[in-house]
């Protein structure tokens, strides 16, 4: 792997880099999901039309895990963001999984829990990388440049782990104090994005409503 993905980036972000894991594997394949879509949006191989997205362009684009989707929107008819947000989110999130372990990047350990569920453990190799990454996002949501001048793969990283309200990486007060920046940056991602926001917040209203049915009962 010569080059993160975005998606890529955007798994290693997510992942818990003490404790060797990840926090919320439903909400971080929403994640790797949107992030490879915006991933084809930025290379311009993705583009929307009437709030649909549309395969353009022609060749690999050299990432397997993107090509493979590319493949799947090129041989669908127009479909809405939020549908490809949501369609196969767990097989997308342990592709990439699998390529960053091929890679070196982790080493992915597999094994059951209680003897009956599988689990995947990710240990990043170079922690410093992701300490990279944090940087790079928090350049493009603090920097003086304007938002038209950060670089297209760090202004989507920075919509996309903002979308699903990943705190370590971007607090919740940066999301509040920095509202319009992220609009901003949001804007330069394509329709992705905002599908994702949408459906983690979904997700985070019948996380709560289950809870409160839970407490009641």
């Amino acid at each position: 792997m010569t080059g993160l993905s975005i998606p890529a980036k955007a798994y290693l972000l997510a992942c818990d880099v003490a404790k060797g894991k990840l926090r919320d594997r439903h909400r971080v394949g929403l994640l790797i999901r949107g992030a490879a879509l915006t991933d084809l949006v930025v290379r311009g191989r993705v583009a929307d039309a009437d709030g649909r997205a549309v395969a353009s362009g022609t060749g690999p684009t050299g990432d397997l895990v993107l090509d493979e989707l590319l493949t799947e929107i090129a041989g669908e008819s127009p479909r809405k963001w939020k549908w490809w947000v949501r369609k196969d989110t767990r097989g997308t999130l342990e592709s990439v999984e699998s390529q960053l372990d091929a890679a070196g990047v982790i080493e992915l350990k597999t094994g059951r829990v209680l003897g009956l569920f599988p689990s995947r453990r990710p240990i990043v190799r170079d922690p410093a990388l992701v300490d990279r990454l944090r940087a790079a996002v928090d350049q493009a949501l603090r920097g003086p440049s304007p938002v038209s001048d950060v670089d297209a793969g760090d202004a989507a990283l920075t919509a996309l782990v903002a979308a699903v309200e990943l705190r370590d990486v971007v607090s919740g007060r940066d999301r509040r104090h920095h509202k319009e920046r992220i609009e901003g940056l949001t804007e330069r991602g394509g329709g992705a994005v905002p599908a994702l926001r949408k459906l983690f917040r979904e997700l985070r209203a019948v996380r709560a409503s289950a809870a409160a049915s839970s407490g009641g009962s």
